[in-house]
């Protein structure tokens, strides 16, 4: 039977982005990454010219993903969150041809990519059974 940290990497390799969640200058933030599982581990990309890898390396942060906006989750819905220590690292080779191409620009800038590692300490899974479908539903 798979550990949760096992099957929440199987879940995230499922999808490419997520959130990082960390706190700059005592206030929280979010920021997207794209993420890959190599070498038993999570590795994120992010963008170095917004300076937020910076405030995760050496510190404790929260990483989340899921499938809910997914035009179809046959297997139904799922969000995985993971809590760890954030270090910085450079990817193998075979890790960086995970990643893919990374985006030419960030915001109009070029794109300048920052690799780091989230070392999983508490691993979170939710799973919401299929859902019928319906047309979204908006006020106003």
């Amino acid at each position: 039977m798979p550990t949760d940290e096992q099957l929440a990497f199987d879940l995230l390799g499922r999808t490419d982005h997520g959130r990082v969640a960390s706190s700059m200058r005592a206030l929280p933030f979010l920021a997207v990454a794209r993420h890959v599982v190599a070498d038993g581990t999570l590795l994120l990309r992010m963008h170095r010219g917004y300076g937020y890898h910076q405030a995760c390396v050496g510190g404790v942060v929260a990483y989340g993903a899921d499938n809910l906006d997914a035009a179809s989750a046959r297997d139904g819905r799922w969000t995985v969150q993971l809590i760890g220590l954030c270090t910085a690292v450079e990817p193998s080779t075979a890790a960086l041809e995970l990643f893919g191409p990374p985006p030419r620009f960030a915001d109009g800038e070029p794109f300048d990519p920052v690799y780091l590692r989230i070392e999983p300490r508490v691993t979170k899974i939710h799973r919401f059974g299929p859902a019928r479908t319906r047309p979204l539903q908006r006020l106003g």
